[in-house]
């Protein structure tokens, strides 16, 4: 069969350019940066601020004490909610720790288990998809009583006792549900590809191993970058789910610094507080997966 070939000697078929993460319309990191900060990111970092000056003006005059402000009380929790106690691993830096791990763990486990769904092998498709089952609809709640109490507080090493930190547990719990959603991605985008591409290989005597692994998932990289970034942004969204588990993330050291204050009124503004936190540092990663998927976007 003769393919259609353009004036240029290339072809019209729609096809499916190799990721460059430099040039070609690659992302730098000063892309970013710049892409996190466009004007509607602008007008909503405006609008909050805007927000909290009201706030702070109100709730001054309805308290008549100009000395305990909202913005004051902030400021002196903020280090606090941000950091974590001196000498201790908490607040919002191990929510983002957290999700980190979290996500690292599930898309290696994730791979693996895909991998298996596509498996030749009726046993191990079949073990892999009832696992992906099982742990892409169980509610991360209960994920994280179950392995919280499940595993043990303290293992024995060369007759030492290591005490093992709650947030590890949770973030083994979190990284479960990922595993899964991960699982379903890989096997999707190996599904994307066309049967040509394995009929061409097998023609050139490729064994399915190579197949796979020289072939197929280098196509999926980019169909799986979008839904992978989406899914990251879901599990950091959910990291203060911990907190019920006493680890003291950004949303337990924020109930401690309102124990400490004292004053219900300002409940609200330090919550919201906590929230802008992770509206900054996840709105920039939802644009860019949005970009993302414009540009890997196959045209047919």
């Amino acid at each position: 069969m003769k393919i259609p070939t353009t004036s240029r000697g290339g072809t019209d078929l729609p096809v499916m350019l190799p990721y460059s993460p430099s040039g070609g319309g690659g992302w730098s990191a000063g892309d970013v940066v710049r892409f996190s900060f466009r004007r509607e990111f602008l007008w909503a970092l405006a609008a909050a601020l805007a927000a909290w000056t009201l706030l702070d003006a109100a709730h001054a005059q309805v308290q008549g004490d100009p000395d305990q402000t909202v913005l004051q009380t902030l400021v002196k929790w903020t280090p606090l909610m941000l950091f974590g106690a001196p000498g201790e691993f908490g607040g919002f830096i191990l929510n983002i720790a957290v999700s980190f791990i979290a996500m690292a763990l599930g898309t290696f486990m994730g791979l693996w288990l895909g991998l298996g769904q596509v498996s030749p092998n009726r046993l191990i498709r079949r073990l892999s998809w009832i696992t992906t089952q099982l742990f892409r609809n169980s509610p991360w709640l209960v994920l994280l009583f179950y392995f919280m109490l499940l595993l043990p507080f303290t293992v024995e090493i060369a007759g030492e006792r290591y005490d093992i930190p709650g947030w590890t547990k949770a973030t083994f719990a979190l990284s479960l549900p990922i595993m899964a959603n991960v699982s379903e991605i890989v096997r999707g985008a190996i599904a994307s590809i066309p049967t040509g591409q394995w009929e061409s290989a097998e023609s050139l005597a490729f064994t399915r191993g190579q197949t796979l692994w020289q072939i197929i998932l280098p196509q999926c990289v980019k169909r799986m970058i979008p839904p992978w970034m989406n899914w990251y942004c879901i599990l950091t969204m959910s990291t203060p789910l911990i907190s019920i588990l006493g680890v003291n993330d950004g949303m337990t050291l924020t109930q401690d610094a309102l124990a400490a204050e004292g004053r219900g009124e300002f409940l609200i503004p330090m919550y919201l507080w906590l929230m802008s936190w992770f509206f900054i540092y996840s709105y920039p990663i939802a644009q860019w997966t949005r970009r993302l998927e414009r540009r890997f976007a196959v045209n047919i």
